[in-house]
């Protein structure tokens, strides 16, 4: 049972719990499973369980195929008979259970942005998997990854950290290249967070795809023809959706420095819970048990 609310205005918000019997959310990773990769997955997981308790959060590869690297399709099977397994047992015990229904799992992809290649290779492993599963979209575009880009940019000493402190870097970058991969749907999805980190940095930002040759100096090039000395490159990405060594090689191309990739930024965590809970509808009151007002 949920605890009595505190009567009043200037209450505290009750913390959120996930549903019982709520489906498992398994986060895809793509690229090749590594202890680097594993570490990533697992904070940005723990960050989502810390926003809602109780939540039965895994983690499936795209390309793993053993224990310490389960591909995803083996974690939706898994997922299924461990539901299948609850559900025999209480009714062997006697409970009044009700036979489960509705999906067993919410996939939510590790990606900020749109890669049909990499969604074509998850939607697979879904089906392949024969389980009744809800696929959502990506992360981005979003308002926090905006925040987030701002951040890693502020940490290589690229941006100012506040522009209400008026805090000046002297290698602060007035014009940044936003690095996607996906291709155009991808550099058209990664504008529209551009938009909103040259907001917040007051700098042009230009996005450009780091899996299509000559995109990333072609848009240094506009940036600099356009009047921009010192640029930087943003990786609008997670990590793992990419082979190492490839934002410094763009880096070299466009002659100028980079921040690191979004990784586990807390944001990231909060994304891939909103895209759980959006998938099943859940809203705060009723994630707690409480009646819907």
């Amino acid at each position: 049972m949920p605890r009595p609310r505190q009567p009043g205005r200037h209450r505290r918000p009750e913390p959120l719990v996930a549903p019982e019997g709520a489906p498992a959310l398994v986060l895809a990773v793509p690229g090749t499973p590594s202890s680097a990769t594993r570490s990533l997955a697992e904070e940005v997981v723990s960050i989502a369980r810390s926003e809602l308790p109780g939540l039965d959060a895994r983690i499936g590869y795209l390309d793993g195929d053993n224990a310490e690297f389960p591909a995803l399709r083996a974690v939706l099977v898994h997922a299924a008979e461990e539901r299948t397994a609850r559900f025999e047992q209480a009714r062997a015990a006697g409970m009044d259970v009700r036979e489960p229904d509705g999906p067993v799992a919410v996939v939510v992809p590790l990606l900020a942005g749109p890669d049909s290649a990499l969604l074509r290779r998850v939607r697979q492993a879904v089906m392949e998997s024969r389980i009744a599963a809800e696929l959502t979209d990506v992360l981005g575009p979003h308002p926090l990854l905006a925040e987030a880009l701002h951040v890693r940019l502020s940490e290589a000493g690229l941006a100012r950290a506040d522009r209400a402190r008026l805090f000046t870097v002297a290698t602060a970058a007035d014009g940044i290249i936003l690095a996607s991969v996906g291709g155009d749907e991808a550099v058209q999805a990664a504008g529209i967070t551009g938009m909103l980190l040259a907001a917040r940095l007051a700098v042009p930002v230009m996005a450009a795809a780091l899996d299509q040759e000559g995109s990333i100096a072609s848009v240094a090039e506009q940036l600099r023809s356009s009047g921009s000395q010192q640029l930087a490159l943003a990786p609008y990405l997670i990590g793992p959706e990419i082979e190492p060594g490839l934002v410094e090689e763009a880096a070299k191309e466009a002659e100028c420095s980079a921040a690191e990739s979004l990784g586990p930024y807390p944001a990231v965590g909060k994304l891939v819970l909103a895209k759980y809970t959006t998938a099943l509808g859940i809203t705060p009151q009723q994630a707690q048990g409480a009646p819907v007002r």
